[in-house]
């Protein structure tokens, strides 16, 4: 890495973000912005805490000691948990990875930053709701309004598909297919589709809004849900609606609607409701859009630890007395010495 060379340090993280991620690994814009929040922490840090400006900062100074000096201000300043820490170390490997091809000669300090280990974190809890609990929830839109029924739409579709958050933000009116069977088309990680089918009464509440909302009309590249201006529904907006009728539901119900439900549970709940029906894992695995069926497993593991919990509460013999300990019998003690 050039010697006094400030240019260095902004002139490969240009080639990183122009044309390394969008091209080479073909990653989706939202993980390229992430990355992106990623290197703008890092900025931030280099200015507060080691007192280098951006524009002086060059690739000598972006070292693996740095790396987990910032990691740890992460975690300590910023009060960033063990995940989210990982997150951005994910960002600064790639980072690295691109810079040991760039600059091959320099391939040792790369891998010295590649080495650089994750932090331990539990594994986290899977909040999901149970049937009840998503009868409940959509039960809260008030359907006598019109973006009550938009609501009930996003709300319905979201469980239907388990799709995550961004998705759903992205539909498009071309993404559906009312043809029967009716389907839905999603784009997730990696800009990877995958083919969803709705069942028909999700498919009744879309057509519906659809028809009240004149969005076919718009054209076909037209957002699904939109906002009260016309513009797209982000997932912040739609993270919004959802907090506004789990507080609602939470009211009604407390024992079925837990604290700080994300978009993410609802996709939780479809997947664990469909392993309570005994659907395959594979299929589960292509419904959820997952690349390995390892990662699907995850809910087949809550699901064995939440029966063996039930079992456990049934068990007739958990308040049986214990079993003598055959230390204490002198019977059984004499007779095991006659054996000698």
């Amino acid at each position: 890495m050039k010697k006094n060379n400030t240019a260095d340090f902004s002139y490969h993280l240009t080639k990183f973000f122009t044309e390394y991620l969008p091209v080479q690994r073909n990653l989706s814009p939202n993980t390229i912005a992430s990355y992106r929040d990623t290197f703008r922490l890092l900025l931030i840090f280099y200015d507060t805490e080691k007192n280098i400006k951006p524009n002086l900062l060059n690739l000598d100074m972006v070292d693996r000691k740095n790396m987990e000096d910032f990691l740890l201000w992460l975690k300590e300043k910023r009060n960033c948990g063990s995940s989210t820490c990982n997150q951005r170390l994910g960002a600064l490997k790639s980072f690295f990875s691109y810079l040991q091809f760039a600059l091959p000669d320099k391939a040792l300090e790369c891998q010295k930053a590649l080495a650089i280990k994750p932090m331990k974190q539990s594994e986290p809890e899977l909040k999901y709701l149970t049937i009840e609990g998503i009868k409940v929830l959509l039960e809260q839109p008030d359907i006598s309004t019109k973006y009550g029924r938009r609501d009930l739409a996003l709300l319905s579709l979201m469980y239907d598909t388990g799709a995550r958050v961004q998705e759903i933000a992205d539909i498009r009116v071309s993404h559906i297919r009312f043809s029967a069977p009716t389907t839905i088309r999603l784009t997730g990680k990696g800009s990877k589709t995958r083919v969803v089918p709705i069942l028909s009464r999700t498919e009744d509440i879309l057509k519906q809004y659809i028809k009240e909302f004149r969005i076919a009309e718009q054209g076909n590249e037209t957002y699904l849900f939109q906002n009260r201006g016309g513009q797209q529904l982000s997932r912040y907006g739609i993270g919004y609606i959802l907090t506004k009728y789990t507080d609602m539901a939470r009211e009604i119900h407390p024992d079925l609607i837990p604290e700080k439900l994300s978009p993410h549970c609802i996709r939780h709940s479809k997947a664990m409701h469909l392993l309570q029906a005994n659907v395959n894992l594979v299929y589960i695995r292509d419904l959820l859009g997952h690349t390995s069926v390892t990662t699907t497993e995850i809910y087949a593991r809550a699901d064995t630890a939440l029966k063996r919990e039930a079992l456990e509460k049934a068990n007739p013999l958990k308040d049986s007395p214990s079993m003598p300990q055959w230390k204490d019998d002198e019977g059984l003690m004499d007779w095991l010495r006659n054996l000698i």
